[in-house]
């Protein structure tokens, strides 16, 4: 299970949106994010789901990997869905006792699970086609305004940034633990929830232990290159918005606008 989440991890590759401008993609990612909440019909969430969907394709990253990062919160859309299952208002078409499932709930239901997978799939294109590097130069640049308000831009970019890296080394470790713990015959799987956190223990010790660890090296390697002695920091790459990038925006403010168009416009549930 904890091999499935894909959470901070990169896929390497020289797709079209892999060569666009860091800075346009988180832009195009939160305005993204925005309207798949904004969006509240069937066929403005379509548009939206048609955008996503071309943008996995563009990516050049491999289907299954999406499949993972949704693998991982099966639960969250199904548990979410049945929740919206419920509250649906209209005649009956099961009913048990208080309980009763409407056309209504079952649009509701779907509805969200789309949304809540979209969410997702959007997320994991902006982490698979921008590497770590790349994204605390464009958090850096996003946030530079805020320089003026002696906020410390550039070490929140980095914190941000090496969370997120180590979202899938930390996972890696847990893995490593827990076959370890097994080996040596723990049994991590069976009983009730309460055994089973209470088995947790000699896993999250070590892990904890593990973390600091590394939290630690890391501290003493950037301080033995230096890092933090001159506040003038200065960039290798430097970032540059291009053709790809003007037309990518072309394209998301026009589905913004269907988007907008159709929630005015159409149905509610059409």
């Amino acid at each position: 299970m904890l091999r499935d989440i894909t959470l901070g991890q990169f896929y390497p590759g020289r797709s079209v949106l892999h060569r666009m401008d860091p800075r346009v993609k988180i832009l195009l990612v939160l305005c993204t994010i925005v309207f798949i909440f904004v969006a509240s019909t069937f066929s403005s969430l379509g548009l939206i789901v048609a955008l996503v969907f071309l943008s996995m394709c563009l990516s050049g990253v491999p289907l299954r990997m999406y499949g993972k990062s949704l693998k991982a919160i099966l639960f969250v859309v199904l548990f979410t869905s049945v929740l919206n299952l419920f509250y649906g208002s209209g005649d009956p078409v099961l009913q048990w006792g208080f309980m009763r499932i409407t056309v209504d709930g079952i649009r509701r239901a779907v509805f969200v699970a789309v949304r809540i997978s979209t969410l997702i799939v959007c997320s994991a294109i902006l982490t698979f086609t921008t590497s770590p590097t790349q994204l605390t130069d464009a958090l850096e640049r996003l946030l530079r305004p805020l320089k003026k308000l002696k906020v410390p831009v550039h070490d929140i970019a980095m914190m941000m940034t090496i969370a997120l890296r180590f979202v899938p080394t930390l996972l890696e470790e847990t893995d490593k633990i827990m076959s370890a713990q097994k080996a040596r015959g723990a049994d991590l799987e069976s009983g009730g929830v309460i055994q089973r956190v209470k088995a947790m223990v000699p896993v999250l010790i070590p892990l904890f232990v593990s973390a600091f660890r590394r939290a630690y090296d890391l501290a003493m390697a950037m301080e033995c290159r230096c890092y933090g002695i001159s506040p003038r920091v200065t960039k290798m790459r430097q970032l540059h918005v291009g053709r790809v990038d003007l037309w990518a925006c072309a394209v998301v403010a026009l589905v913004m606008a269907a988007v907008v168009a159709g929630n005015l416009l159409l149905p509610v549930w059409m």
